[in-house]
C-alpha cells in the first residue's frame, strides 16, 4: 500500500503483472496491490480477501473513510495507463472491461484492527530492484524452458530419423550382400518348366 502518491507513482511504475490494484472509485485513496501467486488469476481470489482489500482501501481515504456506501474498484496492474499529462499517482486503463467494481456499505473496524495487527511498514522499499529480481527469475524460467523446448524438438527429430533409417532399405540392400542374374551359373529355364 503506498502511503502518499508519489509512493502509489512508483508503485503504478514498478507493480508485477501478478499484481492487482485496489482503489476507491472516483475519490483520492491510498492504492492497495494484493500480489496473486503463479497460477492464481483474479478470478479466484477468495471474496473474504477482496473484502479485506477493499476495507483498506476505504479506511485510507480521507473522504471515503467518512462515507457510506463507496464503491472500491480492481483491476489487473497491467490494465492500469499512466500518461505522461496525468498528475502524480493518477491512473486510468487500458480496458475498463477489465475494471470490477465492489460496494462498500460501511467500515469494518474488526477488519481493520485485524490488517492493522499484522502490518509491517518498511522505511524504504527498492520497488525497482524488486521487479529487476522478478524480471531476472522470469527471464532464466523462459530460458530454461526454451532449452528444454529445444533438447525434446531434437530427440524427436533423432527419432524420426531413427524410424526412416530403419524403415528404408540402406540397411538392408548392402552391395555385398547383392547378387544379379548375370551371375547365376545355373541354367534357371529348366528349373522353371
Amino acid at each position: 500500500m503506498g502511503n502518499d502518491k508519489f509512493e502509489n507513482e512508483d508503485l503504478i511504475k514498478w507493480g508485477w503483472p501478478e499484481d492487482v490494484w485496489f482503489h476507491v472509485d472516483k475519490l483520492s485513496s491510498a492504492h492497495v496491490y494484493l500480489r496473486l501467486k503463479e497460477g492464481e488469476s483474479i478470478e479466484n481470489i477468495p471474496s473474504a480477501l477482496i473484502d479485506d482489500c477493499c476495507q483498506l482501501v476505504k479506511a485510507n481515504s480521507i473522504q471515503g473513510n467518512k462515507m457510506n456506501d463507496v464503491d472500491i474498484v480492481y483491476t489487473p496492474w497491467s490494465n492500469l495507463k499512466k500518461t505522461a499529462s496525468m498528475d502524480v499517482g493518477q491512473v486510468s486503463f487500458h480496458n475498463d472491461k477489465e475494471v470490477r467494481k465492489v460496494k462498500v456499505e460501511k467500515r469494518i473496524n474488526a477488519v481493520i484492527n485485524r490488517l492493522e495487527k499484522t502490518k509491517v511498514v518498511i522505511d524504504k522499499v527498492d520497488l525497482r530492484a524488486q521487479r529487476e529480481e522478478r524480471d531476472a527469475r522470469e527471464r532464466a524460467k523462459q530460458h530454461q524452458s526454451m532449452k528444454e523446448q529445444r533438447q525434446r524438438e531434437k530427440e524427436e527429430q533423432k527419432r524420426k530419423e531413427e524410424m526412416r533409417r530403419l524403415q528404408s532399405y540402406e540397411t538392408v540392400m548392402k552391395p555385398e550382400k547383392m547378387t544379379s542374374n548375370k551371375e547365376v551359373t545355373s541354367n534357371l529355364d529348366d528349373d522353371f518348366m
